[in-house]
């Protein structure tokens, strides 16, 4: 069996999701000492162990919770009367640190024309890992937009069957047109996606709304989109507009407001 620390190196290249439990205070009679570890992933496997027992079942829940959450956590556990909901009968306490392990976030940029590179060149630069989608091949690879890690040359709407889409993922859609959208939004909007922009002005993004509405996408999916999506810089070059778009990204990701700092 690899140890743990083998397994968060391996994290760094898979870009799983993960939560790593210590052990960090221990007093009276514990089943693990202080320093003890498991590491928890996102699929249910997990390598080590906090004690066993129900008090590692409760922590495997919490270590679960908290990759979805994205949040650390410290739990304290009394290990004295289970009639009193208490984990065991050693006699001890013992509290575990959960840490998530999340891969960096990924933008992915639908279209590769001008601004979709724009996107590209200013997300990975922010630390974002990039993938970029278009159904044409000759605007989908490392020539035509160089800088992304991946690429994937389909059709928006299979785009989930190559991509794993989740909480941890900004989509930006700077497609050549609404009956693109049509066709490629209803499977993204089924996704956990945090952020769903699609370039464009009022105009087209009505037409797009009309577009959906008749292939019965429900409202409360479509208020999903942000479209035109961008914070209002008066952005007119691609990388203006690319500016736009990740700030509106950045405020999302880190819960701002984006009103003026001196405001």
């Amino acid at each position: 069996m690899k140890s743990i620390y083998q397994a968060l190196f391996e994290l760094e290249k898979t870009n799983e999701s993960a939560a790593l439990c210590t052990v960090i205070n221990s007093e009276g009679s514990t089943p693990r000492h202080v320093g003890s570890k498991m590491l928890v992933y996102a699929d249910g496997r997990f390598i080590g162990t906090v004690g066993g027992g129900d008090l590692e079942h409760r922590v495997l829940d919490e270590a679960w919770i908290a990759i979805s959450e994205g949040t650390a956590r410290t739990l304290k556990y009394n290990m004295v009367d289970p009639s009193r909901g208490d984990p065991g009968v050693c006699g001890g306490t013992v509290e575990v640190f959960v840490e998530p392990i999340l891969p960096p976030a990924m933008v992915v940029v639908i279209g590769g024309g001008h601004v979709g590179k724009a996107v590209v060149h200013l997300a990975k630069w922010l630390g974002f890992r990039v993938a970029v989608c278009d159904d044409r091949e000759e605007f989908c690879n490392p020539e035509s937009v160089p800088g992304a890690d991946a690429y994937y040359p389909v059709e928006m709407s299979k785009l989930a069957d190559h991509l794993k889409i989740n909480r941890l993922t900004y989509i930006v859609i700077t497609s050549r047109g609404s009956n693109v959208d049509v066709l490629g939004l209803p499977s993204l909007l089924e996704t956990s996606a945090s952020y769903i922009g699609v370039i464009g002005s009022k105009r087209r993004w009505l037409t797009t709304v009309k577009g959906l509405k008749e292939k019965g996408v429900p409202d409360e999916k479509i208020a999903r989109v942000h479209s035109p999506m961008g914070l209002e810089l008066n952005a007119e070059t691609p990388e203006e507009i690319a500016v736009s778009i990740m700030a509106e990204i950045l405020m999302i990701k880190g819960r701002g407001t984006g009103k003026s700092m001196n405001g």
